[in-house]
């Protein structure tokens, strides 16, 4: 079976976001307000309608419900100063991966995230990152992702 992965498009905006609920709602002491998704959704709009953009999102339509997204995927490229190895800087960074918990060990995860990775390696990221569930990091190691022991600290603002 061909997985039809597709980039999303300002149309799918709302989809997206119900699917970047599914993620945060599956995280330990997350927030379940959806609030957010009213004043969120211009700007993902509009950030989904810039194709040459530093942020992608890559979907897959659901099977079953006509007009809803069974998968997602969402990152963006950034810059940083250059280092040996890497001296453009550019560097992927994965930061939303949902399946509908209905329409789950399909393959659409795997399909979408080699996408998003190509997406990356097109504009010349050397190294992507990402941050996973004890759940996801078998299919992320599977792609060749590896722990890194770096600690992540977090402001506020």
């Amino acid at each position: 079976m061909t997985i039809s992965v597709r980039r999303a498009t300002p149309e799918d905006a709302q989809e997206v976001l119900r699917l970047r609920q599914v993620m945060i709602d599956s995280m330990a002491g997350a927030d379940p307000s959806v609030a957010w998704h009213a004043e969120s959704l211009p700007l993902l709009r509009a950030k989904l309608a810039e194709p040459r953009g530093s942020f992608a999102a890559f979907v897959v339509d659901h099977p079953q419900r006509p007009g809803a997204l069974a998968a997602l995927v969402a990152g963006t490229i950034d810059y940083r100063i250059g280092k040996a190895g890497d001296p453009h800087g550019t560097v992927g960074y994965v930061f939303s991966v949902a399946t509908d918990p209905d329409a789950r060990r399909r393959g659409y995860a795997r399909a979408s995230m080699e996408a998003l990775v190509e997406w990356f390696r097109e504009r010349g990221a050397r190294r992507v990152h990402l941050t996973a569930s004890a759940q996801a990091e078998p299919l992320y190691v599977s792609m060749g992702f590896w722990p890194k022991p770096d600690p992540l600290l977090e402001l506020f603002l």
